[in-house]
C-alpha cells in the first residue's frame, strides 16, 4: 500500500507548509537527511496551548503530538518532493510543555511515534528524545522536530 493510500485511509490530509514564526526556515536538505524545524501542535488551525499536568491530561497530549506529526508530514513532503522518496525518519525530538511533576512525556509523544510507524511501516520506526520544558512558543503545549533520510 503506498503512503498516500495509507493516508488516505487514516483520513489525513496533510497541511501546506507553514510559514516560520521567527527567524528560521521549515526545513534544511544535506545530502540525503532532511531536518525538520520543530512543529507546535495546532487544533482548528490555532495553536494548541495548554500545559501537561495541569491543564491537560496524557490522552489529550498524545492527540496534540499526532497532529504536531501530521503537520511534520506536510512539511517533509515538500521538502523531500513527495512522501514516496521518504527511505526513513531517523530521530523525532519531543518536547512536552510540562508541570515539574508530570512524567509521561513518553507517553505523550507516542502520539507521534506511533502515526509515524502506521503511515511509513518500518521505515517509520525511529530513534527518540521526549523532554519536559517549563513553556513552548505561543504557549504550545507540544513541539516536535524531526530528522528524516531520503532519496
Amino acid at each position: 500500500m503506498s503512503i498516500e493510500q495509507r493516508l488516505q485511509d487514516l483520513g489525513i490530509t496533510l497541511p501546506p507548509v507553514a510559514v516560520p514564526a521567527a527567524a528560521y526556515v521549515p526545513f534544511v536538505r544535506t545530502g540525503n537527511l532532511v531536518f525538520l524545524s520543530g512543529h507546535i501542535a495546532k487544533k482548528d488551525g490555532k495553536v494548541w496551548a495548554g500545559q501537561l499536568g495541569k491543564t491537560m491530561d496524557t490522552a489529550e497530549g498524545k492527540q496534540a503530538a499526532r497532529s504536531v506529526a501530521i503537520d511534520l508530514m506536510g512539511t517533509l513532503s515538500v521538502a523531500a518532493g513527495g512522501l514516496d522518496k521518504v527511505v526513513r525518519i531517523v530521530k523525532v525530538m519531543s518536547l512536552v510543555n510540562s508541570s515539574p511533576d508530570f512524567t509521561e512525556h513518553h507517553l505523550v509523544t507516542n502520539g507521534c511515534s506511533e502515526l509515524l510507524g502506521e503511515v511509513f511501516g518500518e521505515a517509520g520506526v525511529h530513534a527518540r528524545s521526549a523532554f519536559g520544558v517549563a513553556q513552548i512558543p505561543l504557549g504550545a503545549c507540544v513541539e516536535i522536530e524531526l530528522i528524516a533520510e531520503v532519496r
